[in-house]
């Protein structure tokens, strides 16, 4: 049977308003691109409505699909199509009316699930919750019966647990990860799209424009007899959303089944276990394996599935988001964070963040399966980093060293009680740690002493240099003093390990750890044995209830075995002192290995941003291996007018010198001084908010010492009030608002010889990325300088040769070397392009909407440069002026600022 090919629409009915024209182009690329199963980079600036095309074009290609595989079901198979007519039109009647009776009885089950919700609502709202008494069952007695829990399981035990343990079978694997060979009956799914983004907050915003879609892609059923619900609520969405939605589309049908993925520490219900210090994490798994009164009172047993299912079922009959399950679960009673992982199967869209799609174990775990199906990763500009950040794990000695003491404890009682092949993995372990303790040991011991014991000529780094050999024994030829950072493959830090750890296979320890679950075990009992020992002591007794709630060292143990085990060339150890201890550090240098399962999975990954220059970075580095068949790339301009933007490049100041801010020369107080008399000069003709961007905190700073020195900060606080993006998080968000207050009363006051504000951000940090800059806030961008990574890094350098090896073997295959691009080689590339990657956020911070305006300055002359001008977004690029002279360049700012204030 052929396969209907879903043409691209010429026009999208679903979106909300009339949309420009590249709206339209972004919507048929998006779905062309779903259609043809392809990979794509799309660059949308922000402020064009990238969101709501996204979702506007990809659903209608999900409803579309919905009707091809309905065509699909009502299709007659080869074996009868020589039958009578009337019996064909019979047979077809007849599944069409199973389709839509299925349809209908589900659209009803949704239905009585809005009901539900709503009474519950209406009911919760006057209800005093109160907090669950503590038993005496849900504390240990200490007996010898307590002690087998702590025995791990044995395989007998584990294949048993089907028919003797039902509840906790009930618990760890249909609600935590779905065993499929204790399980009769497997859910029934559907196509579904995968929308994933960094934050929560980003995913929030999400469900706001899908609210705007005007798309059917259900049946609706009108809930009968609806009650109405009081709107007074101070909820942020049930008062238009929720209870809206009780008689969706009045029967014309509804929007997608959706579902909004979090974190136990954002959906926890469980009052008690939010009240306590620690991984709260952690303190769940823990009770997901606790029987009676012990088990988490919000968790349904076996016995009361109806619960988490109706919980399921209000999920899905209304998008929520995170905010929003949170209140569905307290209401329902019922825990909200294994009720959005049972909705995965029969939603259509699924909003999560970046690393529970990124993670195969996360995956996994949630049950996640993204074979045929669609997946959109939206602010994709950082997948990259995001990647290798995902793949990286570190292990502390204070952390190896607990997991070393916790399994000595743990061995000390249960040796004698452990089965064979319990005990002989355990035993490999322990050797493991002790070997990785000594030689972190000797290691930070050799630093300190300043000389280094040249691994390659003993296998037993213990034989430390004795005094009076005058560090000369065992000395590594030409390192005369250990660098704080040392980085080795994997190969070489099990060489370094001795000899004790010659027959340890890294995954045989690593599969018996993930799979024993071990972990747990060993770090409870340790935690039951300090409380004993602890007695009254009121100290103890507050550390050990830290420990109690943190994760287990032995997990941070496994994660780093892992990553040993899972090496290849595409990895390093690092060795360094982080907060005085010394640190292992696993880094994945190649962010394609783990994100290569996705596209392998999917029918078509998608990834969006508003800016993803240079697009020729992210498929070096995430597709370089891809079909060119496959891979397709869209960048789209601004819906503002081209008169509403002004990019200049400035290459020299007011004296006339040359600007470079290069690292070497940021100390230079002519330069420093050269860009005071600029930004003083940009005062007089920037009206409302000017932000300017700097390379990092320490310049930040030099800058404004020397400025407040020279008075050259107290004239620009004569022009514009002056602020400064602090260090601190949670200090940022008070300073916005004194900025954007500043801005507004200058407005407001024509009086006010101040002409708006100036604040002071830096590349990379906070302000850099997620925040909006519209209107008066920033009428002009300036970036200072290019803010290169500090080369100096051993990491940067490993990444950097590792990506020069990468090309080295596409030449040697015969594909086009990077100088034939003019530049020097793949690793000057990498190390170009993530500097462009950042300034090109920080651009974006501007430029919200149609009618917005703003001036965009780059000061540095190395931007005139035709290599970086290229890795610009195109529409920035494209109208680019590079001034020769600084009198040119503030002519062009003087003559657009006029005409902008000529027509408001």
């Amino acid at each position: 049977m052929t396969i209907l090919h879903l043409a691209t629409p010429e026009s999208f009915p679903a979106f909300p308003f009339t949309p420009y024209d590249i709206q339209l182009d972004l919507m048929r690329k998006v779905y062309s691109s779903i259609e043809s199963s392809k990979v794509s980079i799309m660059e949308s600036p922000t402020g064009t409505g990238k969101t709501l095309s996204l979702l506007c074009a990809s659903l209608t290609w999900l409803r579309d699909e919905q009707q091809r595989a309905r065509s699909g079901k009502l299709s007659m198979p080869s074996s009868i199509e020589e039958a009578p007519d009337w019996v064909l039109a019979q047979t077809i009647e007849r599944r069409r009316r199973e389709l839509e009776a299925d349809e209908l009885e589900y659209a009803t089950r949704l239905a009585t699930a809005r009901k539900r919700e709503a009474q519950l609502r209406k009911l919760s709202r006057g209800h005093v919750r109160k907090k669950p008494r503590l038993s005496p069952d849900n504390e240990t007695d200490g007996g010898s019966d307590d002690e087998k829990a702590f025995l791990p399981e044995t395989e007998d035990s584990r294949e048993e647990e089907c028919n003797l343990s039902p509840a906790v079978l009930a618990l760890m694997r249909k609600l935590q990860r779905p065993d499929p060979a204790c399980e009769d009956e497997k859910e029934p799914t559907c196509t579904k799209i995968y929308y994933a983004s960094r934050t929560h907050s980003q995913l929030a915003q999400v469900l706001h424009e899908l609210d705007k879609l005007q798309l059917r892609l259900n049946v609706a059923v009108s809930t009968i007899q609806p009650t109405p619900i009081d709107t007074s609520s101070s909820s942020k969405r049930p008062a238009a959303a929720l209870d809206e939605a009780e008689d969706p589309a009045h029967g014309e049908g509804c929007g997608p089944r959706a579902v909004s993925l979090g974190s136990r520490k954002q959906l926890c219900i469980n009052e008690r276990l939010r009240e306590k210090a620690g991984d709260l994490d952690e303190a769940c798994r823990q009770m997901l394996g606790e029987k009676g009164k012990r088990r988490c009172p919000h968790l349904p047993p076996a016995e009361e599935e109806t619960k988490m299912l109706d919980l399921r079922d209000q999920i899905l009959a209304t998008p929520k988001d995170i905010e929003d399950l949170f209140l569905v679960g307290q209401a329902a009673d019922t825990c909200p964070y294994f009720g959005a992982r049972r909705a995965i199967p029969q939603a259509q869209l699924v909003l999560l963040p970046y690393n529970l799609l990124l993670q195969q174990t996360a995956r996994e775990a949630l049950g996640i399966d993204l074979t045929g199906q669609v997946v959109i990763i939206d602010e994709a500009h950082n997948l990259t980093s995001t990647l290798l950040s995902l793949s990286t794990a570190r292990l502390p000695l204070r952390t190896l060293t607990n997991a070393r003491h916790q399994l000595s404890i743990y061995l000390s009682r249960f040796r004698t009680r452990l089965a064979t092949a319990h005990a002989l993995h355990l035993k490999r372990l322990m050797n493991l740690l002790d070997a990785l303790v000594l030689y972190a040991e000797y290691w930070r011991g050799a630093r300190d002493q300043g000389r280094v014991q040249d691994a390659g000529k003993s296998q037993n780094f213990k034989d430390k240099p004795r005094e009076g050999d005058n560090g000369k024994a065992g000395q590594m030829p030409g390192k005369a003093v250990l660098p704080d950072v040392e980085v080795m493959t994997s190969a070489e830090l099990l060489q370094r390990l001795g000899r004790k750890t010659e027959g340890v296979n890294l995954l045989e320890v690593e599969k018996y750890l993930r799979e024993s679950k071990i972990a747990r075990k060993i770090s409870g009992y340790s935690v039951k044995t300090l409380a004993k020992a602890a007695g009254q002591d009121t100290v103890k007794l507050a550390k050990l209830a830290r420990l109690s709630s943190t994760t287990p060292p032995l997990h941070a143990v496994e994660s780093f075995i892992s990553a040993l085990s899972a090496s290849s060339d595409d990895g390093r150890v690092t060795l360094s002192i982080v907060e005085n201890q010394v640190e292992f550090k696993y880094q994945h240098l190649n962010p394609a290995t783990y994100f290569q399962e996705v596209i392998d999975s999917a029918r078509s990954v998608i990834l969006a941003g508003g800016t993803m220059s240079p697009m020729d970075d992210v498929i070096n580095q995430l597709f370089a291996g891809l079909s060119p068949d496959r891979l397709s790339t869209f960048s789209c301009g601004h819906i503002i007018p081209e008169k509403n933007l002004q990019t200049l490049v400035l290459k020299k100041g007011p004296r006339g010198g040359e600007l470079q801010f290069k690292y070497q020369q940021r100390g230079n107080e002519n330069l420093i001084a050269e860009l005071g008399q600029i930004l003083l000069n940009f005062t007089n003709v920037v009206p409302g908010g000017m932000v300017v961007f700097l390379p990092s905190y320490a310049f930040l700073h030099a800058v404004t010492k020397q400025w407040r020195t020279g008075g050259v900060l107290d004239k620009l606080g004569l022009k514009k009030k002056i602020f400064s993006e602090p260090q601190q998080s949670n200090e940022v968000e008070s300073v916005l608002r004194e900025y954007a207050a500043e801005i507004q009363s200058v407005n407001a006051d024509a009086n006010n010889k101040r002409r708006g504000a100036l604040l002071f951000a830096v590349v990379g940090a906070k302000l850099s990325e997620g925040l909006n800059f519209a209107d008066d806030l920033a009428r002009a961008v300036i970036i200072v300088g290019l803010p290169f990574a500090n080369l100096g890094s051993p990491e940067l350098r490993e990444r950097m040769n590792y990506v020069n090896r990468l090309e080295q073997r596409r030449v040697a295959a015969g594909a086009a070397s990077s100088a034939s691009r003019g530049v020097k080689d793949a690793g000057t590339e990498l190390y170009e392009n993530m500097c462009m990657n950042a300034v090109n956020q920080s651009i974006g911070r501007a430029i919200r909407h149609r009618s917005d305006w703003a001036a965009l300055i780059l000061v540095d002359a190395r931007y005139a440069s035709p290599r970086i001008r290229r890795k610009l977004p195109k529409w920035i690029e494209s109208g680019t002026t590079v001034t020769e002279t600084f009198g040119q360049a503030m002519k062009e700012l003087g003559q657009f600022y006029r005409e902008k204030k000529a027509n408001i």
